[in-house]
């Protein structure tokens, strides 16, 4: 993947020319470059500057940034342009945070509340990616394969969530060993009507 520095993309993302941002920084067009090129650092004295210009953290500034970098400058450059309310918090289950519950904002358009879930789905499919860089040498490569297949199958994030649920049935009530007993049973009759509910 190539990377950008952050303030070629804010540029683009923006519609703006070079020799633009040095007219108003006061500076020559060169230094620009230099800066988008990664030859140079952008001076701590214009980061502050360029803040207020975009609407933009000073941290995505110099930085090479990733998927989930230009999401959320994206996501900013929507808040700057549609003036959003905050509507309500909901609570939602957040791998790898502290709490795991946290409260998000839901706003009044619909645009910011899309961009925010792309942003968690963005996140979500990283973390994934990461936990396969270390299957190789696990026994259990069985078990990422019935999660690509549940992934596929359940299309919709209900049939997933549901699915999930008889998983974790099947765990509590046994915890030790798999059975053909009756306990199996009700974990795959649980199963199997999650996708027979949605014809999968």
């Amino acid at each position: 993947m190539i990377s950008i520095i952050g303030l070629e993309y804010i540029l683009a993302l923006y519609n703006m020319q070079h020799i633009d941002l040095a007219e108003g920084l006061g500076i020559k067009k060169q230094n620009i470059n230099m800066w988008i090129k990664g030859k140079q650092k952008i001076p701590k004295k214009y980061l502050p500057v360029l803040e207020e210009i975009f609407g933009i953290n000073s941290n995505y500034f110099n930085k090479n940034i990733n998927e989930v970098d230009k999401l959320e400058i994206q996501k900013e450059k929507l808040k700057r342009d549609l003036n959003p309310i905050i509507e309500k918090h909901e609570s939602v289950y957040r791998a790898g945070d502290i709490n795991d519950m946290v409260q998000i904002p839901v706003y009044d358009k619909e645009e910011i509340n899309r961009i925010e879930r792309t942003i968690e789905k963005v996140k979500v499919m990283n973390k994934f990616k990461s936990a396969l860089e270390v299957v190789d040498p696990n026994p259990y490569i069985d078990t990422y394969k019935l999660m690509v297949e549940i992934l596929e199958k359940g299309q919709h994030e209900i049939i997933v969530h549901k699915t999930i649920q008889a998983l974790a049935h099947y765990l509590e009530v046994l915890p030790n060993k798999i059975t053909t007993g009756e306990e199996q049973m009700e974990f795959e009759s649980e199963i199997f009507e999650v996708f027979d509910d949605y014809n999968y």
